[in-house]
């Protein structure tokens, strides 16, 4: 039942004076004061006149002059209550402590993998422009500092909600966000709700180093810069994602909610929808980039954080009006898939085709094999991931096809191996037939040899070293290159020492008809001094090769010694005598067999050595 006209009236009256009293557009002392600044009793008889105005609208007593001057005070209530609310909202907005939050946002399937941090340091940069360094980064969080911040949230899988606004100011700003909707004032409600909270992301943004850069802006970064922007988006992007917009929304929903249909989730949609798509940007920038070699690592990093985000921004950006914000990281998290896919076979295609063709000096381990064994050594940290993403095996050569480019592959011989690990097998494969071309490029057989020697001999011991990689290689495969290393080096014993230690043979020496007594003194020396000649140069100029890994070296000395030492001896012993009781026999028996041993350490150390040291050595 309403009341008589005349306390309407009354009523109505009173209210409009209160509303005029804080008419900012024409009292200036009301430009000077904030009513929610002021004692409780002026702010709810402030409510309590908008209320009675409103409540006006509806009464049916009102003739066309009284509307129209109800509809114009509603207006000054309305814009008075837009600049209460931004004030309240801005005075209780403070900086957001994004170093506090690091600790609560990680979470043990983090994707942040701290081995490939050891990989730059230890690969040279290899000849190829295609093969870069990589370099990675190990986040870790801090401590919670303030706990005043988060005295109230709610755990839902990683999301960790805080209290953005003081509680007494959610309950001001929700009795002016009622009764600005109520008057048909939502999307004034909403913009200046934005024109605030816009900016606080805004800030938050920059603490947490996130740029405003377009795909193409991020495209034509130097890759060493991207790599920090990387780092820094997967630290910041657990940050926003969990944190951040988490309690924006739980803003809106504190002030919003119940207050009609959806009305939280558009005004939550239009704060936060920019700062997202900027944020998932950089992510599609990388996806959709130049697919070279040493963005695999880093892609990958990228892939699991948006994987593991994925869960939480399903459940943050819920509603039917963020569809667009779930879709874009559900497409840009595919394309992150694809990209590495196609990194991985870039990468052997880098491999295959690696161009240099000098020879590296002393026949020692090529950059080449370094940079790419120290690679695919960080594949087995990101195994489960790349297992889900490698699913065919790779694209070879056919073993028929007859292309000198290519090298085959048997996969018959590795069946019931995983993609990924036929693709570790592959590398590996085009790395010795690249190696096996540029072995060519060495002049001496015997360097050629020595050269695959310890190229085959650094990968099966990097293999060897790495239980995860050696599990996916599998210990077949790994005798397989096990067999090509003694084939190497069988191959450079035989090229080296089969001209010396045919020297130290019978034949040829003793005089003709007389083979029982008989010795050719003049053969003997001249075999003598060809021994001493072919032994000097191979002792020469191995010096100068090298041999890196110290027990590889000791064992290659230890087996030339076996072969040369007790022929030289049983030589020297039959045939000394026939020379001694002549002139100068030191001119033929230069060395004796420990001088040969003497000799033999110093092979494959790098440094060259004289002709006369070895006659210096032994006397």
């Amino acid at each position: 039942m309403e009341p008589p006209p005349e306390d309407c009236r009354i009523l109505l009256d009173a209210a409009e004076k209160i509303i005029l009293v804080w008419d900012w557009t024409a009292c200036e002392e009301a430009r000077d004061r904030m009513i929610f600044e002021s004692d409780r009793q002026e702010v709810d008889r402030y409510l309590q006149a908008v209320d009675e105005i409103q409540l006006s609208l509806s009464s049916t007593s009102l003739d066309s002059q009284s509307g129209n001057k109800v509809n114009a005070t509603i207006k000054i209530a309305m814009a008075r209550l837009e600049e209460e609310f931004r004030n309240i909202l801005f005075t209780n907005t403070s900086p957001f402590e994004t170093d506090s939050f690091t600790s609560i946002t990680s979470d043990p399937s983090s994707s942040v993998h701290s081995s490939s941090s050891s990989f730059n340091s230890a690969t040279p940069r290899t000849p190829s422009a295609e093969l870069g360094d990589l370099v990675d980064d190990h986040f870790e969080g801090g401590d919670l500092a303030d706990s005043s911040r988060r005295s109230s949230y709610r755990s839902t899988s990683s999301i960790r909600e805080i209290d953005l606004v003081p509680s007494d100011a959610i309950f001001d700003l929700r009795s002016i966000a009622e009764r600005m909707i109520s008057a048909g004032y939502l999307r004034e409600c909403i913009q200046v709700y934005g024109s605030v909270r816009k900016p606080a992301i805004d800030a938050s943004f920059r603490r947490l180093g996130i740029e405003k850069l377009s795909i193409g802006d991020i495209q034509r970064l130097e890759w060493e810069q991207l790599e920090t922007k990387i780092r820094r988006w997967i630290r910041a992007a657990k940050v926003c994602v969990r944190v951040l917009f988490a309690s924006e929304k739980k803003l809106c929903e504190q002030i919003f909610e119940e207050m009609g249909t959806s009305v939280d989730d558009e005004c939550f949609l239009e704060t936060v929808k920019g700062p997202a798509f900027q944020l998932f940007n950089f992510a599609e920038a990388i996806s959709i980039s130049r697919r070279s070699p040493e963005k695999l690592f880093k892609t990958l990093d990228l892939h699991d954080e948006l994987m593991n985000l994925i869960p939480d921004i399903d459940i943050v950006f819920e509603s039917k009006s963020s569809e667009s914000i779930r879709t874009q990281a559900a497409e840009i998290l595919s394309r992150l898939s694809e990209a590495a896919r196609g990194i991985l076979s870039e990468f052997e295609n880098a491999v295959l085709r690696e161009p240099s063709r000098v020879p590296v000096p002393g026949g020692t381990i090529h950059p080449l094999t370094r940079y790419v064994m120290n690679y695919i050594s960080l594949i087995p940290d990101y195994k489960q991931t790349m297992n889900n993403l490698v699913v065919s095996k790779p694209s070879t050569g056919s073993r028929y096809s007859g292309d000198p480019t290519t090298p085959d592959m048997e996969f018959a011989e590795l069946e019931g191996r995983t993609p990924l690990a036929l693709h570790l097998i592959w590398v590996i494969v085009i790395l010795q037939f690249n190696l096996e071309g540029k072995s060519k490029h060495y002049k001496e057989a015997p360097l050629a040899h020595l050269f695959m020697m310890n190229n085959v001999h650094y990968i099966v011991q990097k293999v060897k070293g790495l239980p995860e990689l050696r599990e996916m290689i599998g210990d077949d495969y790994l005798k397989k290159l096990s067999g090509k290393l003694r084939q190497a080096a069988t191959s450079y014993e035989r090229a080296s020492w089969m001209g010396v230690l045919h020297c130290l043979r019978d034949e040829g020496l003793h005089v003709s008809g007389s083979f029982s007594s008989g010795v050719s003194k003049t053969a003997l020396r001249e075999r003598f001094k060809q021994f001493n000649t072919m032994f000097e140069e191979v002792h020469r100029t191995q010096a100068a090769w090298l041999v890196p890994d110290t027990q590889l070296r000791e064992e290659l000395r230890i087996s030339i010694s076996e072969k040369l030492i007790p022929a030289y001896r049983s030589f020297l012993g039959r045939f000394r005598s026939h020379l001694e009781s002549g002139r100068h026999p030191e001119n033929c028996i230069k060395y004796s067999a420990e001088d040969l041993e003497t000799a033999v350490l110093d092979f494959f150390e790098g440094y060259a050595v004289s002709q006369n040291m070895m006659r210096r050595r032994s006397h």
